[in-house]
């Protein structure tokens, strides 16, 4: 690992440990197999495809990829035109020095995208690439910059959304300005919540303008953040779109709501306003005289919140409850011309591509593979599907999906503009019976020598969530940077996972502590137990509510050498009312919830070496939760600080980082403090943290 270093012998060359063919040294003996997970610098390098979108006749392909600057100090975006036939090699369409987003076509196939081109200061602006060639040009710009872009698929209508001062663009300017020259931060609130993620919430709050013409006519004055990570479709005419609409509920209480906008006059009608539930991902058919949207229900301390499909006819009113019988959590919805609807949903470890025909009663599986797909695009004949498809061996790339015929479900990868990396090791699925008898799974990850004669050391990630599973690619928390280092890597999908039905996540519901750790506890079990597994070297890592179950682990068990808690709830009680959706949280964490499951009360009991991370910008584990967490662990633990102050556990602290460490050399921090963490503990083979960290 480049930036991370190991133990060096003489003339600094690596120290090669024969006896301990998991040592990083070790690979010496495999220099042929080496990929880009071997070197961080490597593996940032991988180019990362992040968005799709389609023209509306379905003959242009555009892809959003990512790339590191020649700095290594941030990701870039370029936008690339993917045959849709899969014959011709992808073209790169953009160029701009800070990069591109937001790909978006109109009716007549032009190509919308987002950047900030010009001076340094220059805001992000609305460009246009017109389908006949040429140069892009500016279609809109605004002082406060530009945030999303949607558009009429049959008519000339743009909209963007943008975040405005005041009740009108003419106030935005004047106030944007002041703030500007006097410097000021200050935000008023009269309200909840405050903030969100990693950023504060206001002064400015998010508008739908049309930039048609090319100048922003604010279709939503005087609103006040309704707009906040709002989803939004555009009738196929441009006569109207429709949009989530967030809108306060008793005291601190937030629901979400749809509304529908006269795109001429700007009259906002509510369509979907239900006090049971949140709606969600509004689509409209393609005739623009039904909607369908998610519909997510509120739960409480003894009912998870269950995810369903509705459909609405907008101009009767009534509502049909699409999938009331499924039982999976759907994540996306788009309509095929023929009035069925495509679903996507966690499934056993996987998340599908999924068909609900007209008159059925539950979807129908339309992929059958092991991957997880996104950015589901329609064809304009329904008989094909464009996504993005990933799974723990491959990184997102576009494919393209057979709806009709005998051919239905078959999956055709396009040429990207980058070729999947190869893996350092191989991927297993891995089950487990609990003492209850329900059924677990996951996915584990080994190095290909991983054998009777050679057990690897094993890393227990537990996902984050909790409402969540392991089930696709993930650029943060990659399993193969820790497997060509030697690791076994064991991604679970313990109770109150998604993907294997309601029951299974009430198991875990209200009782994080029990059965989700009884199940982690489990499936290591049975993972151990495997001959090319070295029982004896074993660590846990998580992140979020995986840094929750990371700090109950380590209150509850020493079986583990090291145990990794990023951003993880440590004391319930304290992050309650603190993170910035707090509502949402005490839906399910009563006072009494959070006393039986609180892992701080433990914090006697912790005598494993524990490396803590976390990011003072992380709005959703406030920081308190590791400033606590490190205090108590020196103070209280049962590997308490020495008398001279040295301790066994550490802390790597990101000032600048948010919830997740995003920025490329604080991952390579990340990676490198991770590894060298493990590598003392679990290995016994001391190893300097990266050198940036002093």
């Amino acid at each position: 690992m480049s930036r991370g270093g190991h133990p060096t012998g003489p003339a600094g060359r690596p120290a090669y440990n024969r006896a301990d063919p998991h040592s990083a040294c070790a690979r010496v003996d495999r220099l042929l197999a080496v990929t880009a997970f071997d070197d961080l610098d490597d593996y940032l390098a991988l180019p990362r495809a992040t968005a799709l979108a389609l023209s509306p006749d379905g003959t242009r392909l555009v892809l959003a990829q990512s790339t590191l600057d020649d700095k290594a100090t941030t990701f870039v975006g370029a936008l690339w035109e993917i045959d849709p036939d899969g014959r011709v090699p992808a073209r790169r369409l953009t160029y701009g020095e800070k990069g591109e987003s937001n790909p978006t076509f109109t009716a007549d196939g032009d190509l919308l995208f987002t950047a900030a081109r010009g001076a340094d200061d220059a805001p992000v602006a609305l460009w246009r690439l017109p389908s006949s060639g040429g140069e892009a040009r500016r279609v809109a710009t605004r002082k406060g910059g530009i945030a999303t872009v949607h558009a009429a698929s049959g008519a000339d209508r743009i909209l963007v959304t943008a975040n405005v001062l005041g009740r009108s663009e003419d106030d935005d300017e004047r106030i944007r300005d002041a703030r500007t020259d006097g410097k000021i931060s200050a935000v008023l609130h009269s309200g909840y919540p405050v903030r969100h993620w990693d950023h504060d919430l206001g002064p400015d709050r998010p508008h739908l303008l049309d930039v048609t013409d090319g100048t922003p006519t604010d279709l939503t004055p005087g609103i006040r953040g309704s707009l906040r990570e709002s989803h939004i479709d555009v009738a196929a005419d441009g006569t109207f779109a429709v949009a989530t609409w967030t809108v306060p509920g008793p005291g601190t209480a937030v629901r979400t709501t749809i509304v529908r906008i006269d795109l001429g006059t700007g009259l906002r009608t509510p369509l979907v306003d239900d006090d049971t539930g949140d709606a969600g991902h509004p689509a409209l058919s393609p005739d623009g005289t039904r909607l369908a949207y998610l519909h997510e229900s509120i739960g409480d301390p003894e009912t998870p919140p269950r995810v369903t499909v509705r459909i609405l006819d907008i101009e009767s009113g009534a509502t049909v409850f699409a999938t009331e019988d499924w039982d999976r959590r759907p994540t996306s919805v788009a309509w095929l011309p023929d009035g069925a609807l495509v679903l996507t949903a966690d499934h056993l470890g996987r998340a599908p591509v999924f068909v609900l025909r007209p008159g059925a009663d539950l979807p129908e599986r339309l992929t059958v593979d092991d991957a997880a797909y996104t950015d589901v695009r329609v064809a304009h004949d329904g008989g094909s599907l464009f996504a993005l498809r990933a799974s723990y061996t491959t990184p997102p790339h576009p494919v393209r999906i057979a709806v009709t015929g005998t051919h239905a479900g078959t999956v055709t990868t396009l040429s990207a503009p980058a070729a999947a990396p190869e893996l350092p090791g191989r991927l297993e699925e891995i089950t487990a019976t609990t003492d209850d008898g329900t059924a677990l799974r996951g996915w584990l990850a080994l190095p290909d020598e991983a054998a009777v004669e050679t057990p690897a050391p094993l890393l227990l990630w537990i996902h984050g969530g909790p409402l969540n599973s392991w089930n696709t690619w993930s650029w943060r928390w990659n399993p193969w940077l820790l497997v060509a280092r030697g690791y076994a890597v064991l991604l679970p999908d313990p109770a109150l996972s998604t993907g294997y039905g309601a029951d299974f996540i009430r198991r875990g519901w209200g009782r994080w502590g029990k059965e989700p750790f009884t199940d982690l506890m489990a499936i290591t079990d049975a993972t151990v137990a495997r001959p090319d597994i070295d029982a004896e070297r074993t660590a846990a890592m998580g992140g979020s509510f995986g840094g929750y179950m990371a700090n109950w682990v380590a209150g509850h068990t020493d079986r583990f050498r090291a145990i990794v808690s990023h951003a993880g709830l440590w004391a319930l009680d304290q992050f309650a009312p603190t993170t910035d959706a707090a509502w949402y949280w005490q839906r399910e964490m009563t006072p009494e919830m959070a006393v039986e499951n609180s892992p701080h009360l433990y914090v006697a009991d912790i005598a494993t070496p524990m490396l803590v991370i976390h990011g003072d910008k992380d709005y959703r584990v406030p920081i308190g939760e590791a400033l606590r967490l490190w205090y108590e662990l020196l103070d209280e633990s049962a590997l308490p600080a020495e008398d001279d102050g040295t301790t066994a556990h550490r802390f790597l602290y990101f000032p600048s980082e948010n919830h997740w460490v995003l920025a490329p050399q604080h991952t390579a921090l990340w990676y490198g403090m991770v590894e060298a963490f493990l590598s003392e503990h679990v290995l016994g083979v001391p190893m300097a943290p990266p050198d940036a960290l002093g």
